[in-house]
């Protein structure tokens, strides 16, 4: 029971660790998001001589004007961008770096409320996490008190169920925020075309490692209750046979030696009345027997 027990609370840490860490990765990167924005080409300098629009005049004419050619897609550029809960980040079009903007600025006014409770519910989970996480391990220290670890587990799991309700729920309402930012957010940050990035995996990949750990625990919970009330049962009843064993023996002993102390008195008995003293002849008289005699028969 205790090797069983221990490698359940084994694999509920471990589940339960893993959730941690993804859920703090997912949170603290720009990657729920990534895709390319398209903006229009800058106008062609001296340190710029491509990726650009030549804007500029006829060297030998300066009265001609320079006409650009290019139509459609052709005129803008497509960078790359990514986004978190927190930061949104894009590529520079001037240099290699570069910029980042707040998530929560770039998200409209009616979004703000459903993104701030998306970060405090993100922020909720983790420390859910964090709390069933340290009960997991008190639990796998004191695996030998069956009732303390019995505790542990309760609380263990139950904190670890409510951290991922939140932890979904989060995710969802920033799901939800992206896609409505997407249509309705600043027109120089809408994306061309996007995808979930790795820490939006991550973040469900969390979810499901503490699903898993809640589930366990819980398993653990109940198959150790299982098998403390049937140690429990089969104690009371050998306490119950041996009792019932003592008594048939106490009352066994008592009946034979009732049974023999019965059996002494009764010939002790028999004697005494075969040996009581018989009447002397002589002592009868005769006359008196003949007189009782006549007179039944008158």
């Amino acid at each position: 029971m205790k090797t069983t027990r221990r490698c359940r609370s084994l694999l509920s840490v471990s589940l339960n660790f893993f959730a941690l860490i993804f859920s703090i990765t997912a949170f603290i990167t720009t990657y729920w998001c990534v895709g390319t924005q398209r903006v229009p080409k800058p106008k062609c300098s001296k340190l710029r001589t491509h990726q650009c629009i030549d804007y500029g005049v006829n060297e030998t004419d300066p009265n001609k004007v320079v006409y650009s050619w290019e139509t459609g897609d052709d005129r803008f550029l497509f960078r790359q961008f990514h986004t978190g809960i927190w930061y949104s980040c894009e590529e520079n079009i001037h240099d290699e770096s570069e910029m980042c903007r707040s998530f929560i600025d770039l998200a409209p006014a009616s979004e703000k409320g459903m993104l701030w409770l998306s970060l405090v519910s993100e922020m909720l989970y983790i420390v859910l996490l964090l709390v069933g996480f340290s009960l997991m391990c008190l639990d796998l220290v004191h695996s030998s008190n069956v009732i303390d670890g019995l505790k542990l587990n309760a609380f263990a799991a139950v904190f670890t169920v409510l951290s991922g309700l939140l932890g979904m729920v989060a995710h969802v309402m920033y799901t939800q925020v992206f896609q409505v930012t997407v249509s309705l957010g600043p027109p120089d940050w809408r994306p061309y075309n996007w995808v979930y990035g790795w820490s939006f995996c991550m973040a469900w990949a969390s979810f499901t490692c503490c699903m898993g750990a809640s589930v366990t625990t819980l398993n653990s919970y109940t198959k150790t209750v299982i098998e403390f009330r049937h140690k429990r049962k089969t104690f009371e009843q050998s306490i119950r046979e041996e009792n019932a064993r003592e008594a048939f023996g106490y009352y066994r002993e008592r009946s034979l030696q009732s049974i023999s102390k019965s059996v002494e008195v009764y010939p002790s008995q028999s004697l005494k009345s075969s040996r009581k003293t018989p009447i002397p002849a002589d002592s009868l008289d005769l006359s008196d027997i003949a007189g009782s005699l006549g007179e039944e028969q008158c």
